[in-house]
């Protein structure tokens, strides 16, 4: 099969579908590989080692979406829209529930659509989207502190506060991959940490885990408004698979929150989970609103993609050496977890989540790929 490799045209996304040795191995395996002249330059990944390693190196985008399947960190951008084609495998994150007009155009182009985010594993966990769940988590910790500094617009809370003075008092909604992340970062740090979350087994564990360092609570809405009113820093660390983000912060919410506290919304790229969140990026990461910092920007991860790119080529690249061995068809039928991955499938909506969320017809991945 021959495999497309393009650079990443987000703002600030410097992340690559795949590492030399990710490439290595699809050569090995048989298949021939293009990847965009400069793709990984910016994280140490240089056009020689791509070529070291038997990949063709192209001047442009034009020549790589020639490929059978294109290998993609983000969702494409309206430039990369006309490069694809019916019946293209596009292998990356699609965020399609809160993006009508990206997924009219990938449904309009017929692509086959598998994403990331709704890859399952054999226990039913998104196993391609925890790598950058953990990097995300991380990373809020990190941007939150930032954000309170007075540069940033923030109450000049330092998170670990220092000797006589408290640290902030950090709320992270969501105990998954991302909300464990995101606290463990913040207790590293000295910050006085509660997790809200609405399973008690997830509670269970954390508090087995992290003992009296984190403190945690049932997730109902009487708990988020009184400890998110109290807070420094919010982290919303909310994903249910497909489906766009709850507003678990409603306007009145995030308004009664302290002036120059902030809220670092990771749930954004699926709709954030706060009625103020819309997207940011890196060059503009924050904006305030109601006397609150906003950091929502929508390929966290970037900001270090150098880690980004090694941990996510180690997820995906068995799932995509499969793809390229079986082809689309054969690859989705032997795997129901990959199979929960397919979003679409030549003009149609093959995940129910993301066809309640934009209000379109669901054809089930056993027929869309029985007629195909």
């Amino acid at each position: 099969m021959l495999i497309g490799i393009p650079k990443e045209i987000k703002d600030h996304e410097f992340r690559v579908g795949a590492t030399p040795s990710g490439v290595r191995a699809l050569v090995a395996a048989g298949h021939a590989v293009r990847v965009e002249s400069g793709a990984g330059a910016r994280i140490g990944f240089g056009d020689d080692l791509y070529r070291a390693v038997g990949a063709e190196i192209v001047p442009g985008p034009a020549e790589v979406y020639e490929a059978e399947m294109i290998l993609k960190v983000k969702e494409p951008q309206p430039g990369e829209f006309p490069l694809l084609r019916e019946g293209q495998i596009l292998f990356g994150y699609l965020h399609l529930a809160p993006a009508p007009e990206l997924a009219a155009a990938l449904l309009a182009r017929k692509v086959v659509g598998i994403a990331y985010e709704t890859v399952t594993d054999s226990q039913g966990a998104t196993v391609l989207l925890t790598p950058m769940s953990e990097v995300a988590g991380r990373l809020a910790a990190q941007a939150g502190a930032s954000a309170l500094q007075m540069i940033s617009g923030g109450n000049g809370t330092l998170l670990g506060g220092v000797p006589g003075v408290p640290p902030a008092r950090v709320v992270v909604l969501g105990g998954g991959t991302v909300g464990t992340n995101a606290a463990k970062m913040a207790i590293g740090l000295g910050a006085d940490v509660t997790l809200l979350d609405i399973s008690h087994a997830r509670l269970r564990r954390l508090d087995d885990v992290f003992g009296s360092r984190l403190k945690t609570c049932y997730s109902e809405p009487q708990a988020i408004e009184e400890f998110t009113r109290a807070a420094d820093l919010v982290i919303g660390a909310i994903y249910l698979p497909g489906k766009r983000a709850p507003k678990l912060l409603s306007r009145a919410t995030v308004a009664a929150m302290a002036p120059g506290s902030v809220l670092v919304d990771v749930a954004i790229d699926q709709g954030g989970c706060a009625e103020t969140s819309r997207p940011t990026s890196h060059s503009a990461p924050t904006y305030i609103e109601h006397g609150v910092v906003h950091y929502c920007v929508t390929n966290m991860p970037a900001a270090c993609a150098r880690t980004s790119t090694l941990a996510l080529t180690q997820a995906t690249l068995p799932y995509a050496l499969r793809i390229a061995a079986k082809g689309y068809r054969q690859a989705l039928t032997d795997d129901r977890g990959l199979r929960d991955g397919l979003n679409l499938c030549l003009g149609q909506i093959t995940h129910p989540a993301v066809a309640q969320d934009l209000d379109r017809a669901f054809v089930p991945p056993d027929q869309a790929l029985g007629g195909t």
